[in-house]
C-alpha cells in the first residue's frame, strides 16, 4: 500500500510569501484543497520535499465584483463559486461546471486553482506503482515511450477539469504572480496542447486569481458525459456561451474538455455570427467541434465513442440556450 514520504509543510500568509518559499524551495509543491495532489503523491506520481499550503492566504480567498467583471481567487473552493448568487444568476455556466467536480465533500475542500491546474490523466498513467511496473513506465513518468501513442514524441494525457471550458467560454483571463511581478493573460494562453507540460506557468510562478467578464445578454451552460452521476471526471464536457440577437446569432463560443491535453476553445464558431440559428448553424459547429477536439485512448470508454458523443452534446446544450435565450 503507497503511503506519503515526509515532508516539509510550510504555510505562507500572502501570495508573495508563497512566490518566496517557492523560489527557496524548489523541490515544493502548492497545495490547496489537495484533492487531487495527495491521492497523487500516495500513488507516487508526485513528490515533494516541502509542500506549501495556501489555507492561510486571504487574498486567494476572495470572491468579488470589480467593476464589469467578477474577481474569482484561486483558493475559492467550488462549493462557494457553484453557490454564490451572482455566479448563478449572471454567469450559470460557471456554477454548473463547478457544481459538476466530483461529490460535495470534495467541492467543500477542492479550490478554482486547483481544478483549473489539474495534473493530466491517462489510463496508463493514473495506476499504482505494482501496475505502472508491470507494463513499464510511460513518459509522463520515468519512461520513454507515450502508451497512448507509442510513436509520438509528445506526452497525451487529457486534461479534464470541469471550469476551465465554462471560462475559456465566457471570455476570462488569469492573473498569476512570480518573482518578476504579476502578469495577466487569457485564460486560452494558460494553455498548452502538451500532456506533460499543459500548463504556461512558470515552476515559480503562482495563480493568483481570475476575472470573469459580466456582459449582459449572454447566456450559457456547461454539460458533461461521465461513466457515472458523480465524481467521476468527464469523459467529455462541454462549456457554452452564447448572445442571441432576436432571431439571429449575436456571438457564440463554446469550448470542451476531456478530449484533449487541454481545455479546448473551438475555433471558426465567428462565422456564426448574423446568422439564423437553423440546422446549417448546427451543422458548422459540430464540424468545428470535430476539428477541434484530439481524443486519445486516455480513459476506458473508447475514442470513437467519444469523438461521437462530443458534437451532440454541444449541440444539445446549444439548443437548450437558444430557447433560454428567447
Amino acid at each position: 500500500m503507497a503511503v506519503l514520504a515526509d515532508f516539509r509543510l510550510l504555510r505562507p500568509a500572502s501570495a508573495a510569501d508563497a512566490v518566496r518559499l517557492r523560489a527557496e524551495f524548489p523541490a515544493s509543491r502548492y497545495i490547496a484543497g489537495g484533492t487531487d495532489l495527495l491521492p497523487n503523491m500516495r500513488r507516487g506520481l508526485v513528490s515533494a520535499d516541502a509542500v506549501i499550503d495556501l489555507g492561510g492566504v486571504a487574498e486567494l480567498a476572495e470572491l468579488r465584483v470589480v467593476d464589469d467583471f467578477l474577481q474569482v481567487g484561486a483558493g475559492v473552493t467550488l462549493a462557494t463559486l457553484a453557490a454564490d448568487p451572482v455566479v448563478r444568476a449572471r454567469l450559470p455556466g460557471l456554477a454548473q461546471a463547478a457544481a459538476s467536480v466530483a461529490g460535495p465533500t470534495h467541492r467543500a475542500a477542492a479550490t478554482l486553482g486547483g481544478n483549473l491546474c489539474l495534473d493530466t490523466r491517462c489510463m496508463y498513467y493514473n495506476q499504482s506503482e505494482p501496475w505502472r511496473q508491470s507494463i513499464d513506465y510511460c513518459m509522463k513518468i520515468a519512461g520513454d515511450t507515450c502508451r497512448v501513442a507509442t510513436k509520438s514524441d509528445r506526452c497525451w494525457a487529457a486534461f479534464s477539469g470541469d471550469v476551465a471550458p465554462a471560462l475559456l467560454a465566457l471570455g476570462a483571463e488569469v492573473q498569476v504572480l512570480g518573482p518578476q511581478g504579476p502578469r495577466r493573460m487569457p485564460i486560452a494562453d494558460f494553455y498548452r496542447d502538451d500532456g506533460m507540460a499543459w500548463l504556461a506557468l512558470a515552476a515559480d510562478e503562482l495563480l493568483v486569481s481570475v476575472r470573469v467578464p459580466l456582459v449582459e445578454g449572454w447566456v450559457s451552460a456547461y454539460e458533461k458525459m461521465q461513466v457515472r452521476g458523480a465524481i467521476d471526471f468527464p469523459l467529455t464536457g462541454v462549456a457554452v456561451a452564447l448572445r442571441r440577437d432576436g432571431d439571429l446569432i449575436g456571438e457564440l463560443r463554446l469550448a470542451c474538455t476531456g478530449v484533449s491535453s487541454r481545455p479546448e476553445l473551438i475555433a471558426g464558431l465567428d462565422a456564426l455570427a448574423g446568422k439564423l440559428f437553423d440546422d446549417v448553424a448546427l451543422a458548422l459547429v459540430e464540424k468545428q467541434v470535430k476539428r477541434g477536439m484530439q481524443p486519445m485512448e486516455t480513459t476506458v470508454i473508447s475514442v470513437a465513442y467519444r469523438r461521437r458523443v462530443t458534437p451532440v452534446l454541444a449541440k444539445r446544450v446549444l439548443r437548450r440556450l437558444w430557447a433560454a435565450a428567447a
